[in-house]
């Protein structure tokens, strides 16, 4: 028996080192390609330790465009969007979670079925709708379309209903109204699944490529993901390693925000698991 579990743990961790493995190489390869010269990158196969770094690579990535506008508009987009979904809905879920009305189930049911519908099957709509109101090349209008989050939704709702119900009776007998509960005492308890939340909404805007696209017609509100798209035009379609240079530039903001917040994620998944 105890050969066979020490097998069984040997076979585990070669499926992990696989798995990282498999999800670590493309960002390794990224990182190799940033810093190699143009000939190297041509190279097959390809060698991945660079004879000689090319630091350069990032400030030709950088100074080909504008990069610092382009940084600005994702970290404004991405952070308004996120403000705005945690006014909606912390409310929201804190409703769904502890509140029994008629037609809730219904409501429910239908803010989980936006979760199936794709954002390219409606932002023609949502385009005119932008276009009349004169939103369209601005931050209000890159922001607004997200303004709430059916995941958002769902996520927190479980979070809210691990709560024990003598905690919020309790309060409700020391006469707390239900908005400070919500803030002092239901937001608390589920910062694990706020920051965890609030960090898959970040990476998401962070990184989109579409809605920007679609939304915008000049500089003014386009966003890093379009910039690197940009690098193609300005420094043609073969300079693979600035091209990866910009890419890195646009990644590690976010490995530096998920380096933070990653215990509360596994505490979030972790405790709703065993909930």
């Amino acid at each position: 028996m105890k050969v066979l579990n020490s097998l069984l743990k040997v076979v585990n961790v070669i499926l992990m080192g696989v798995l990282v493995l498999i999800f670590a190489l493309p960002f390794v390869w990224m990182v190799s390609t940033s810093l190699k010269t143009l000939p190297e990158t041509m190279i097959f196969p390809p060698e991945w330790i660079p004879a000689a770094p090319q630091w350069q690579n990032f400030m030709q990535a950088w100074n080909s465009g504008p990069f610092l506008h382009y940084f600005m508009n994702s970290v404004m987009i991405s952070a308004g969007i996120l403000l705005l979904q945690m006014i909606t809905i912390i409310p929201a879920a804190y409703a769904f979670a502890r509140f029994e009305f008629k037609g809730s189930g219904i409501l429910f049911g239908l803010v989980m079925v936006t979760l199936m519908i794709p954002s390219q099957l409606i932002f023609l709509p949502v385009y005119l709708e932008l276009s009349s109101w004169n939103l369209l090349n601005t931050h209000l209008g890159l922001i607004l379309p997200f303004a709430s989050s059916a995941f958002g939704i769902f996520l927190l709702r479980q979070s809210f209903k691990q709560v024990p119900n003598e905690l919020i009776e309790a309060a409700r007998l020391d006469k707390a109204k239900e908005w400070k509960i919500m803030i002092k005492l239901m937001i608390p308890m589920a910062r694990p699944a706020l920051i965890t939340f609030g960090l898959f909404s970040f990476i998401s805007h962070w990184n989109d490529y579409f809605w920007p696209l679609v939304m915008t017609t000049n500089e003014t509100a386009r966003t890093l993901p379009l910039g690197i798209a940009k690098i193609r035009e300005t420094e043609g379609l073969t300079t693979w390693n600035v091209l990866m240079a910009g890419n890195l530039i646009l990644v590690v903001p976010i490995l530096i925000i998920f380096f933070f917040a990653q215990r509360s994620i596994i505490k979030a998944f972790v405790y709703n698991g065993v909930k």
